[in-house]
């Protein structure tokens, strides 16, 4: 049986471990709150400029923009986001393995990865996958500037015509308990068209005219769709650490209440045995004597 001694600093050291983990918890709620609120703040102007596209493709009727062309092939490039830190559950895991067979299966002939973090880039390069561009290290709330190298990778490879589509594979925020691995095609784009009965919007003057605002705001829409993943994949990463620590300080309690019930017996089953050394020592005194 283990020494009372060992199961002690047992003890000590996973209630060590439980105050990290409660930390770090703590702290992936208050980074949860500031991403949630990233997340509402850019959505009104994602928004808006959907609803400038689909007023400026209704203009421009005759006028076809590259990016709404679609190409008949099985070329493609991936714009996958992951974390750059673990301890945040299978968001990373699932993000990875919806965007490979995601591509295994509709763009077999050629497959070209954009990294926006570090674990998806490991992995990929650990299995020998074509990642043409890579950025890392962004932090909680990236300014659109720092993604900007990647995503332009991306557009000229299908501006080349390299690639027959630029996708894009993100883990949605959609509570706190619920992120799910989304995988969306950016080009070529599909604009919605404005529902009939949705009222009536502003009346926009376009100069020089729509085709032109046209081929100014697609690849904006593209670095905005981007952008507005790489917030949502920080919000569910700090839901899935939150609720990773949470269940890692409750594992911790939990071996804590087991070890402190064995120690207890190990420490009455040792006074036990020194309470029947004792009277056996003091009969074989009387019987001695």
């Amino acid at each position: 049986m283990a020494a009372f001694r060992d199961i002690v600093r047992r003890i000590d050291s996973i209630k060590n471990t439980q105050k990290i983990t409660k930390a770090m918890q703590v702290v992936a709620a208050t980074r949860l709150r500031r991403a949630q609120a990233a997340v509402q703040e850019t959505r009104p102007y994602a928004e808006k400029m959907l609803e400038v596209l689909q007023t400026a493709g209704e203009r421009a009727t005759e006028y076809k923009h590259p990016f709404l062309v679609r190409r008949e092939g099985k070329r493609a490039v991936m714009i996958l986001v992951t974390t750059d830190k673990g301890l945040c559950g299978a968001i990373n895991v699932n993000n990875i393995r919806a965007a490979t067979r995601y591509m295994a299966e509709h763009y077999p002939d050629k497959q070209e990865y954009v990294t926006l973090g570090r674990k998806g880039r490991d992995f990929l390069l650990r299995f020998r996958r074509n990642v043409i561009a890579d950025t890392s290290g962004l932090t909680d709330r990236p300014s659109i500037a720092a993604i900007l190298s990647g995503v332009a990778v991306a557009l000229e490879e299908y501006t080349k015509g390299d690639v027959d589509a630029v996708l894009l594979c993100y883990a949605k925020w959609i509570s706190t308990l619920r992120q799910e691995p989304v995988v969306r095609t950016l080009i070529p784009a599909d604009i919605p068209q404005r529902e009939k009965d949705a009222g009536p919007r502003a009346d926009y003057i376009y100069e020089p005219d729509p085709e032109s605002v046209l081929d100014a705001l697609l690849p904006r829409y593209v670095e905005t769709q981007v952008y507005q993943a790489i917030l949502e994949n920080k919000a569910s990463e700090y839901s899935a650490k939150m609720i990773a620590m949470q269940n890692a300080t409750k594992a911790a309690g939990d071996f804590i209440d087991s070890l402190t019930l064995f120690a207890n017996k190990v420490r009455q089953a040792g006074i036990t045995t020194e309470l029947m050394e004792i009277v056996g020592g003091a009969e074989a005194l009387r019987s001695a004597g």
